[in-house]
């Protein structure tokens, strides 16, 4: 496995895979890489010959009072988490190599980041989106890999991909959840003991919601306000969103009568945390 820093080493590296017939995988990421990093990797992996994993920590997607100082970051450990999943190369670069101090263009898709985390963190996706069109273009791979958990930028992704015609698959990837069902997350590293204990109740609000699915249940208010019950019993939470929205245009919806998806985001403490499940409509 290699580490570079440089987008020169990529391309060398990508151009010399290329030219051997390699197929190659994408997993942008931004680091502090759990299980459900790997499960990415162990898809890359099974699809393609080479896979590419990227290590930086976006500034551009963090709004002035959001946690990129202290978001986590360990390389070292990044490192072992990568090779234990097969991983041929690193890309961990530095913020001046991808933003040089003259860069002034960006990438923004509209509509679908008018919703749920668009709406709170303004400029987030611009900057995902910038960031990724870079790493598409860097790296050239035929597959990318994204997490289920990040709903709304899987969507977005899609959706950029598809509009500006980039020679790319975008794969989904499942949730990867811990043994009481809290989704596997870099921000987990931030809770307490007392806030993890708490932090379940996102999981436990989506059960809820779905066994309200299961007895027939089709109002998006009464589903929505027993998620919020739920919740509610926890004194550590407060409930920034849960809204139920069109899976396609990300429109918010007030009955369950085609394919939707449920996200919330929760502060436990200081700490926010997200987390979504997708309900599929079988009355078509």
């Amino acid at each position: 496995m290699k580490v570079v820093t440089t987008i020169e080493q990529v391309r060398q590296q990508v151009k010399a895979w290329r030219q051997a017939g390699c197929s190659v995988g994408l997993v942008p990421t931004m680091g502090y890489l759990h299980e459900g990093h790997q499960s990415l990797m162990s898809a890359a992996k099974k699809d393609n010959q080479k896979v590419i994993v990227t290590i930086f920590v976006n500034p551009i997607q963090f709004g002035p009072s959001e946690d990129l100082a202290s978001y986590p970051r360990d390389l070292e450990r990044d490192k072992i988490a990568c090779e234990q999943m097969g991983v041929d190369l690193i890309f961990c670069p530095s913020a001046s190599e991808m933003y040089d101090a003259n860069f002034n263009s960006y990438v923004d898709v509209n509509d679908l980041t008018d919703a749920l985390c668009g709406k709170r963190r303004l400029g987030h996706f611009k900057g995902v989106c910038t960031v990724v069109t870079k790493l598409f273009n860097i790296t050239q791979p035929d597959r990318a890999y994204f997490g289920q958990k990040d709903a709304q930028q899987l969507a977005v992704i899609k959706r950029m991909v598809d509009d500006l015609n980039f020679n790319v698959d975008i794969i989904g990837c499942p949730i990867v959840r811990e043994a009481d069902g809290l989704a596997k997350s870099s921000r987990n590293s931030y809770l307490s003991e007392v806030e993890r204990a708490a932090a379940v109740c996102l999981y436990q609000a989506i059960e809820c919601a779905k066994d309200q699915i299961k007895q027939g249940e089709k109002s998006v208010a009464t589903i929505t306000q027993a998620m919020h019950n739920v919740i509610a019993k926890q004194s550590l939470a407060k409930i920034d969103y849960i809204e139920f929205v069109d899976l396609t245009t990300l429109k918010a919806v007030d009955s369950l009568e085609q394919d939707s998806l449920c996200a919330l985001a929760v502060y436990i403490g200081k700490t926010r945390l997200i987390d979504n499940f997708i309900y599929q409509h079988s009355g078509r």
